[in-house]
């Protein structure tokens, strides 16, 4: 388009020379369109990198909030309530989200994979609600003994995550994990590398590769946050896991379905298969 506006303005600037004629009023009209094909072709860019018009958003033709610009992993211009409008709340709440997200993703699958075992044969496993206190019931130490650990272990670990966050890359500096630290590589706050968090090496291909490979991590952490909220939903209208759950659906979808769990519809009782 600019390449267009140069031609147009070069052939006009000949016809007036030619007539003898002045090339002032000639020439406005090619530089307001030079212009405008440097201002669209700024905002197609703009679009491309997730930060224009051209960007995916959870509602489209949502007005964006002003501060989210694209530039973080999953951002599709969700945030009503603006939290994060401020700065370093936004921050803080991005590493909040990324930690849930991996939790999440770690319960899902700590439910769904020994539940899917135990049902083929391979496993004998209790369901995931009763999972805790048969671990009590059969644990070599007594329960206070193991929250005490538990309590000093997870501090340690998230005082270490706090650090990070204060000063990121701060925990991957000669002499703050007993010369173990070489092992992290930290990338950047709240995705540490090395053996490890990343045996694999994901994070050492192409920046490319590793925006999608966190955006993929932050779509299937909500998509498991919502799922464990769905677990515990389940298991307070049936008193079952979501296997069981699945099964019993399957079996007659049409008699045992959320209309009929005894709580979503109150009134209706829940039907045993």
């Amino acid at each position: 388009m600019v390449a267009f506006a140069l031609h147009t303005s070069s052939l006009t600037a000949s016809k007036a020379a030619l007539a003898g004629k002045s090339v002032r009023t000639a020439s406005s009209a090619p530089r307001q369109a030079i212009r405008v094909g440097v201002v669209a072709a700024s905002q197609s860019k703009q679009g491309q990198s997730g930060a224009g018009p051209g960007r995916p958003l959870w509602l489209p033709g949502s007005k964006v909030p002003a501060h989210l610009t694209g530039d973080l992993p999953g951002d599709y211009g969700f945030d009503p309530l603006k939290l994060g409008a401020e700065k370093q709340a936004l921050r803080w709440y991005q590493q909040a989200e990324l930690v849930h997200c991996r939790f999440a993703m770690t319960a899902v699958a700590g439910i769904l994979i020994p539940s899917i075992l135990t049902k083929v044969g391979i496993l004998n496993v209790p369901d995931w609600f009763d999972a805790g206190k048969v671990s009590i019931q059969n644990s070599f130490a007594p329960f206070s003994t193991l929250l005490v650990v538990q309590f000093f272990l997870f501090g340690w670990v998230e005082g270490k995550r706090w650090m990070d966050y204060r000063k990121p890359g701060s925990q991957a500096e000669p002499g703050s994990f007993l010369g173990l630290e070489g092992a992290f590589k930290s990338q950047s706050n709240g995705y540490p590398g090395g053996i490890f968090f990343d045996p694999l090496g994901f994070s050492r291909g192409s920046e490319e590769s590793l925006q999608e490979y966190k955006v993929k991590e932050v779509k299937n952490g909500r998509l498991a946050m919502l799922a464990f909220l769905g677990f515990n939903a389940q298991y307070l209208a049936t008193g079952k896991g979501p296997v069981d759950n699945l099964i019993d659906h399957l079996a007659n979808p049409a008699a045992i379905n959320f209309t009929t769990n005894g709580v979503s519809l109150p009134g209706i009782p829940y039907m045993q298969p």
